[in-house]
C-alpha cells in the first residue's frame, strides 16, 4: 500500500511516496511561498503529490491516504491549522481544502509531534513504545510518544518542551519569556555563548575555528574542545550541562524508553549522548534506583517530517 507524506517547512515543502514498511520509492520537493494565501500553497501540495505519483506511474486511486507535518499549532481531531508564524497560516481548514484537489483520507499533525512519530515507528526508536525525540536545532523541538501515540495537547498546542523553564530572569527566549530551556540549550544558544567566550577569550582556539569556518557556528565550541581547547571544553560542558537539564525534567515526567537527539549537533555522535545519557540517569528522580533511559542519535534526519506524516497516516 503507498501512502504519502508530506514535510512543510518555511522555505520548501518535501513530499514523499512511502509504504506501511517505512521504504520510500519517490521524493520531491517545491517552493514554500510562504507569502502567498493558503490556497497556493495548499494547491501546490497538491501537484507535489500528483507529480509523485505520476513518477511512480500510479493514480490517486492507488494512495491509500496523505499525511501532512506542519510547524504551528495543529488541531489534528478538525484538520484545521489554528497558527504558524513561519508561513501565511491562520485558521486555515486544510485538510478540507485539500481534499478539493486530492480526495484521499488526509490526516495532519505539528512538524516537530509528526518528526517524532517518524522516528518512533520507523527511526532511533521503533523497538520502544514510550519516547522523546528533541532536534536542536535554532529553537528547541519536542516530540513526545506514550505508549506508541501522539502526545499533542489540548487542540494540539502542547508538547512544548523548549519552553520549560530553567532560570527565572535568565536570557530571553524568542517565545517572549526568559530562561526557557530553548534559550540555553538550541544551537542558537549554543552560538551567542561561543561568542562571549571568543570576545573574552580571544587566545583561545575559538577563534582559529570560527575564522576557517567563516563564522561562529553550532561546530566551532566542539572542533575547539577536541583539539583540547580549555576555553573551547568549558562551552562544550556547560552547554551539555543545559541540555542535560531540560532532558531531566521531561524523563521525570514520562520517564521515556530513550531520548532521541536530532539536528545538526547531533552530528557530535556518542561524544555529545554519552555524556548527555551519563548526566540524565545520574540526575534524574531516583537516580541509578529507576530504570535508565538510553540516549541516542536520531536517524531519519531530513526524512523524519515525511516519514512521520505517513506514520500519522497508519
Amino acid at each position: 500500500m503507498y501512502y504519502i507524506g508530506i514535510d512543510i517547512g518555511g522555505m520548501s515543502i518535501k513530499g514523499g511516496l512511502v509504504d506501511e514498511n517505512g521504504t520510500v520509492y519517490v521524493k520531491k520537493t517545491v517552493v514554500t511561498q510562504a507569502d502567498a494565501h493558503y490556497s497556493v500553497i495548499v494547491k501546490d501540495i497538491a501537484d507535489l503529490c500528483y507529480s509523485i505519483i505520476a513518477e511512480k506511474g500510479l493514480t490517486i486511486n492507488d494512495v491509500q491516504a496523505v499525511g501532512m507535518g506542519i510547524p504551528g499549532t495543529i488541531n489534528s481531531q478538525k484538520g484545521v491549522i489554528t497558527y504558524s508564524n513561519n508561513i501565511n497560516f491562520e485558521k486555515v481548514p486544510i485538510v478540507k481544502e485539500f481534499r478539493k484537489h486530492f480526495d484521499v483520507p488526509t490526516f495532519i499533525g505539528n512538524d516537530a509531534n509528526v518528526a517524532a512519530l517518524g522516528e518512533a515507528r520507523f527511526g532511533a526508536g521503533k523497538n520502544c513504545n514510550d519516547v522523546i525525540v528533541i532536534t536542536l536545532g535554532t529553537g528547541i523541538g519536542t516530540g513526545i510518544i506514550v505508549d506508541g501515540k501522539l502526545l499533542e495537547g489540548k487542540v494540539g498546542a502542547g508538547a512544548e518542551g523548549g519552553h520549560i523553564g530553567i532560570r527565572i530572569g535568565g536570557e530571553p527566549c524568542s517565545c517572549g519569556k526568559r530562561g526557557c530551556w530553548e534559550a540555553y540549550a538550541s544551537a542558537t544558544a549554543l552560538i551567542r555563548q561561543t561568542r562571549r567566550a571568543i570576545e573574552k577569550h580571544p587566545d583561545s582556539l575559538l577563534v582559529k575555528f570560527a575564522e576557517e569556518e567563516g563564522k561562529v557556528s553550532g561546530r566551532t565550541a566542539f572542533l575547539a574542545a577536541h583539539a583540547d581547547d580549555a576555553t573551547g571544553k568549558a562551552v562544550v560542558n556547560t552547554y551539555i550541562r543545559y541540555v542535560a537539564e531540560g532532558i531531566i525534567s521531561l524523563v521525570n515526567l514520562f520517564r521515556p524508553d530513550c531520548v532521541l537527539i536530532g539536528g545538526g549537533i547531533s552530528n557530535e555522535g556518542d561524544y555529545l549522548m554519552e555524556r548527555i545519557q551519563r548526566r540524565v540517569n545520574r540526575y534524574s528522580y531516583g537516580g541509578h534506583r529507576n530504570p535508565k533511559v538510553a540516549v541516542r542519535k536520531a536517524e531519519l534526519k531530513n526524512d523524519a517530517g515525511m516519514l512521520g506524516a505517513v506514520a500519522l497516516c497508519l
